[in-house]
């Protein structure tokens, strides 16, 4: 990818599990950065560039519309990443009321507000979960695939996808993008420990039996540090070639089962314990393909799977978390 002129980019956000990554990632770049959010789960991740000249911060949560409408009249942004949201399926069950309103009226207003503050890039973080399940056990979901939301979380994913691409009306000058991310993993400054390789490879690291539901069924992954990278691939991209289009984010070849993951975590922790928990049902089963993201805007990933395993464990074992199990490392778990 070739280095674009610095934009001025807005991140709803930033101070998350994937939004520190990004924020960092946009400054390296040389662009400036507004970083948006709530600070519900504390900001240590900005700490790292809080002093940096372009950057700068605002206390914001996204369901108020006018605070909102203010820092876009104020910084003036031509792009916009957006990332806040209540992440999972497990944290919108827990407030359906609160993810319905974050992930989707906030999202619809931010989106138009946007558009009143002539944006001219709207990157949104959606998910793969979008595509449910596979029809076929061989199936390999595109973009194009049927989307069959099976959670609070996905449905609401989907909402603003039509929203955003086919519902709300065109504007001259807006161009919006939606990355259907694979499931995230890896090490961040605002770390997570309540997703799937996340955990395994924490409590492999602390020695602890893994227990493992519904073994064969699949996934997506996605290592945290290449969220930034297919963002600013779109951020670079002519308008032409990201405007009104979904991208699956990820790559092909790191589809696993989570039997798979537990071999990969075996040949790093040889006497791994593991029980299986027999599952003949599981809503979301999917492979995804990923290959329109590398033909059209040449998005590589950085890392693969057993790099991301390994270094969770490397930094577990280190004590590099003093409390592993503590409730600020999930999202399920509001401070």
């Amino acid at each position: 990818m070739t280095q674009s002129k610095p934009r001025t980019v807005l991140v709803t956000g930033g101070a998350g599990y994937i939004g520190g990554g990004v924020v960092a990632g946009l400054l390296d770049g040389g662009h400036r950065v507004i970083c948006v959010d709530s600070l519900e789960f504390g900001g240590e991740a900005l700490l790292a560039y809080w002093t940096q000249p372009r950057f700068e911060f605002r206390r914001c949560d996204i369901r108020d519309a006018a605070a909102v409408g203010v820092v876009l009249a104020e910084t003036r942004p031509d792009s916009v990443i957006h990332l806040a949201a209540i992440v999972g399926d497990p944290a919108c069950s827990q407030d359906p009321e609160l993810a319905r309103e974050v992930n989707w009226v906030a999202s619809r207003d931010l989106a138009d507000t946007c558009i009143n503050n002539g944006v001219e890039r709207f990157v949104f973080a959606s998910t793969c979960s979008n595509y449910g399940k596979m029809n076929e056990s061989n199936a390999m979901m595109t973009e194009g695939s049927r989307l069959a939301p099976v959670s609070l979380y996905a449905e609401l994913k989907v909402q603003f996808e039509r929203y955003l691409l086919e519902q709300m009306p065109r504007a001259v000058g807006f161009t919006p993008t939606c990355l259907r991310f694979a499931t995230v993993y890896g090490l961040a400054a605002r770390m997570r420990f309540d997703l799937t390789v996340n955990e395994f490879a924490r409590d492999a690291a602390l020695e602890r039996e893994i227990v493992v539901f519904g073994e064969q069924f699949w996934r997506p992954y996605c290592h945290v540090t290449d969220f930034y990278r297919a963002f600013s691939a779109v951020l670079e991209a002519p308008t032409e070639q990201v405007g009104y289009e979904v991208f699956n984010v990820g790559d092909t070849t790191e589809n696993y089962t989570k039997a798979m993951l537990i071999d990969v975590i075996r040949e790093q922790v040889p006497d791994l314990r593991v029980s299986f928990v027999p599952r003949t049902e599981d809503p979301r089963d999917y492979r995804v393909d990923c290959s329109k993201i590398q033909t059209t805007l040449g998005f590589e990933i950085s890392k693969r799977v057993p790099a991301g395993i390994a270094e969770i464990i490397g930094a577990v074992r280190a004590g590099v978390f003093a409390d592993p199990d503590a409730a600020r490392y999930s999202n399920c778990v509001y401070p």
